[in-house]
């Protein structure tokens, strides 16, 4: 497995790492009934599969079905909880107050059979400036540091659906760690090749925060768009590309698919495992061509 370190965390993680939605979300890529016995099951053997494979970042928050995804991993890595890294996330809604956020907190330990998390994050959408502004105002960010003060996280981070100028705004703020944000091959504003890597996550990097990417699969979307026009292309080959594409990106430390099945796991791990398969996405966007042939 390859490993990367995430940011100045000191912190060292798989190249792809674990997404908690699809084990918790109902009707999330998939139709299965997430609290039936059999689903739960297979979730469960994913998970302790990806461990024993060497994927070590494991990404989830309360949102993911009401705390069932929290719920799925903390019976899944009994045992193994030194061998691994927890991330999971808070919301940060107009009802947000610091006495039921730490409330929320320790319910998502207990859910995670755990005493702390690594990494504690801010669960966000698309931020905007009344957004940034409320959560400076309302000192949620100081609640984080004290969260890791007590020993209930080891960093905190922020995730978005995408870029925005309040998200940069919230980052210059030098209170977060990590940031998890959608990075793929259908939505690369996040960090944008076209000449010179640019874009959110750049910024992030050279604030030192880690970074890491959620729907790098696109979540099927890359997939269903293009099989209106070629019906018969391998979907597998497709959701290999784009998840290689965050990989090969080096401003992304970790590119957290969601998973829930074994085979989608052993198809990740050895994704992940093999170098050989990264881009160079300076060649791939170049556009002008720097040596002539023979023949010219």
């Amino acid at each position: 497995m390859e490993l990367r370190p995430l940011g100045k965390t000191g912190l060292v993680v798989s190249a792809i790492g674990f997404g908690g939605a699809p084990i918790g979300l109902q009707n999330y890529l998939s139709a299965d009934d997430r609290d039936s016995p059999e689903v739960r099951a297979e979730a469960i053997e994913a998970i302790r599969l990806a461990v024993s494979l060497g994927i070590n970042y494991f990404d989830t928050a309360p949102g993911y079905g009401d705390g069932r995804s929290e719920a799925i991993l903390g019976e899944a890595l009994d045992g193994v909880r030194d061998r691994i890294l927890l991330a999971t996330k808070y919301p940060c809604g107009e009802a947000w107050n610091p006495e039921d956020a730490t409330a929320k907190l320790h319910a998502s330990l207990v859910r995670l059979h755990t005493g702390h998390v690594d990494v504690l994050q801010l669960h966000g959408g698309t931020f905007t400036d009344t957004q940034a502004d409320s959560i400076v105002a309302r000192a949620v960010l100081d609640w984080a540091d004290r969260m890791r003060a007590a020993g209930l996280c080891r960093f905190t981070g922020i995730t978005a659906e995408g870029p925005s100028g309040a998200l940069e705004r919230l980052l210059a703020t030098g209170r977060f760690d990590v940031l998890e944000i959608q990075y793929n091959l259908l939505y690369q504003a996040t960090c944008d090749y076209q000449r010179e890597p640019n874009g959110i996550a750049v910024f992030a990097r050279a604030l030192g925060m880690g970074v890491t990417a959620m729907r790098p699969a696109t979540s099927g979307l890359l997939q269903r768009i293009m099989a209106t026009a070629f019906p018969d292309l391998d979907g597998d080959a497709l959701t290999r590309l784009a998840v290689n594409f965050v990989m090969s990106t080096p401003e992304i430390d970790c590119a957290v698919v969601g998973m829930r099945s074994t085979s989608e796991v052993r198809k990740n791990a050895a994704l992940a495992a093999d170098r050989s398969l990264r881009m160079n996405l300076r060649d791939v966007h170049r556009r002008y061509v720097t040596e002539r042939s023979e023949s010219d």
